[in-house]
């Protein structure tokens, strides 16, 4: 008995120098709240328990929060480096033959994506495009807009992003059954330049979605006009 004496004395002069142990263990402080309404009956309404249990449950919602805050910070960030990454491998080719290589390679993987394709239009679009069909494909004007818009008449924005079922054959060819999202990507070639598409396909119907930022891509947009016109000039 002199031994639990001494126990129960040593805990409560911690707990009376400490209170913060106490105040910051929830499992303690939910059995210090439950002993305290055994001990007043059930006819009396104990308004501190009731403010205790809003607080934490406020709390609860508090860390959620915070929680799905961090989440989505690191998902930017893991966004940002991926689209940096892929613009560093549009700037790395030195001629026109290896951008496009890169299209069926190293950007491919940069992006994650399934397939990447080209569109260019061009008032000659029998021109051939000998040794890249797979990525670059010469239209006539006016097909750019027709697909992004699927021939509505909505405005044409410089990133749009849906899923598709089925897709396009004549964007990805034998593919197209596998593509179940997209992200298309409108290029500015300049004045005096029809527009052209950077068509970036996935398998996950989730990866592209109407109501997803588009922030990042419209940057790697924007680099990949840069980079494009060089070869066009």
């Amino acid at each position: 008995m002199i031994e639990q004496a001494e126990v129960l004395d040593a805990l409560r002069n911690k707990i009376l120098s400490d209170p913060e142990v106490i105040l910051e263990d929830q499992d303690l402080m939910r059995a210090l709240i439950d002993a305290n309404e055994r001990s007043l009956g059930g006819n009396i309404v104990d308004l501190r328990g009731i403010a205790m249990e809003r607080l934490e449950s406020r709390l609860d919602r508090l860390e959620d929060t915070h929680r799905s805050v961090i989440a989505a910070a690191y998902e930017n960030l893991a966004g940002t480096n991926l689209i940096h990454n892929a613009i560093l491998k549009v700037l790395e080719p030195t001629d026109f033959p290896a951008f496009l290589t890169t299209l069926s390679g190293d950007l491919l993987e940069s992006l994650r994506v399934s397939r990447l394709r080209l569109i260019l239009e061009s008032k000659e679009h029998d021109s051939p495009s000998i040794g890249f069909e797979d990525v670059l494909s010469i239209v006539e004007p006016g097909v750019v807009d027709h697909y992004i818009t699927a021939g509505r008449d909505i405005p044409v924005r410089p990133v749009s992003l849906r899923q598709v079922s089925p897709a396009s054959e004549d964007v990805y060819g034998d593919n197209a059954a596998y593509i179940k999202s997209e992200a298309l990507l409108r290029l500015d070639l300049g004045q005096g330049r029809l527009p052209a598409l950077l068509v970036m396909g996935s398998e996950d119907p989730h990866q592209f979605r109407p109501n997803q930022g588009t922030d990042l891509l419209t940057f790697f947009g924007a680099a990949f006009e840069r980079a494009i016109k060089r070869w066009l000039a």
